[in-house]
């Protein structure tokens, strides 16, 4: 095989049969070996319909269809995309056509002409999108400076990527993932390229400012330990400025002979010290918890069905996790 394509699919009723068309006519035009690889992350309107008609439809010669148990998120989804592969070369796209089948075949001819790289990244040039689009931005910096890792500013998760590269990704079973910041950590030369994201099909992004918050804090976690040593500074910082405030206020009582109003600089130090202590174990919590959710070994994904199509033959594999294959009886 070629090239594989993985696709995660989460509520895309709206624009996936869009996308399908679209990729079945220009993979099919490529003269490439493509399967097209779409993982259900256990969406909640058709999503699965489509996809199910598509693999019967036999419009691509080689289709695999991976259906969650549950909603487990796009990391995982990609994570099980890649599991399934069998390429010389892997690929990330979504489904809602923001990111064009075409472009991608572009990045795979970058890829394949320069044996220099080993991964080709799509970033955007100019972020459109008000205030989500500026955090993102600004994430970047601060991921940055935090990290010994460094991301490519403005890189989204469309890439084109050798197997060794699979391979290396596949190789590291973490729980919480942060893929961006995976790409990064193994290395390998990378070409990032501009693209311009194209108007939704249909639908509206999965993406909130609160899920992209969330995912940007669990990126930070997962890739440094600056927020602990920043924890540790201000606690620092705070015994020092208690230390002088103490040395002030034996010298307005001591040698001033004032008499200092206790309550307000009780009440204030209180709450000053409370707050820095708080932040420090919620900081810690942050670590702590992700420990705690490691050392558990839970499945990353549960893949209740997997259907594969070659050539007009469909195969209906075991459920299985990310690490597991399950009996050869399905779930029920």
């Amino acid at each position: 095989m070629d090239l594989s394509v993985i696709v995660p699919c989460y509520n895309e009723s709206d624009s996936l049969p869009h996308f399908l068309e679209a990729a079945a006519r220009d993979f099919n035009a490529s003269g490439l070996s493509v399967e097209l690889i779409l993982v259900n992350d256990g969406s909640a309107d058709n999503t699965q319909d489509i996809i199910d008609d598509f693999v019967a439809s036999g419009a691509m010669p080689h289709v695999c269809s991976v259906k969650f148990s549950r909603n487990f998120g796009k990391e995982a989804s990609m994570l099980a995309g890649l599991r399934e592969s069998t390429g010389d070369v892997c690929s990330f796209i979504d489904a809602d056509l923001q990111q064009l089948p075409s472009t991608l075949l572009e990045m795979y001819a970058r890829l394949t002409a320069d044996d220099t790289y080993d991964v080709v990244c799509a970033y955007q040039e100019e972020r459109k999108g008000g205030m989500r689009a500026w955090l993102s931005g600004r994430f970047y910096g601060v991921f940055n400076r935090m990290s010994s890792i460094q991301l490519e500013p403005n890189a989204s998760d469309f890439r084109v990527f050798r197997r060794v590269v699979a391979d290396s990704l596949l190789a590291m079973p973490e729980y919480h993932r942060f893929t961006k910041g995976l790409f990064s950590w193994v290395g390998f030369e990378t070409l990032a390229v501009p693209y311009t994201p194209e108007q939704r099909e249909g639908g509206e992004s999965k993406w909130s400012v609160r899920s992209l918050l969330r995912y940007a804090l669990g990126g930070m976690v997962s890739f440094s330990t600056a927020p602990l040593r920043l924890s540790m500074a201000i606690g620092s910082i705070t015994a020092l400025v208690g230390m002088a405030y103490l040395f002030v206020l034996l010298i307005d009582t001591v040698v001033l002979r004032n008499t200092p109003s206790g309550y307000p600089t009780l009440l204030a130090v209180m709450l000053i010290l409370g707050g820095m202590i708080l932040l420090s174990l919620g900081i810690i919590g942050q670590y702590l918890g992700r420990i705690y959710i490691e050392s558990k070994r839970r499945p990353i994904y549960i893949a209740a069905s997997v259907v594969r199509a070659d050539d007009g033959q469909v195969r209906k594999l075991p459920p299985r996790t990310n690490e597991a294959h399950f009996s050869q009886t399905p779930l029920s």
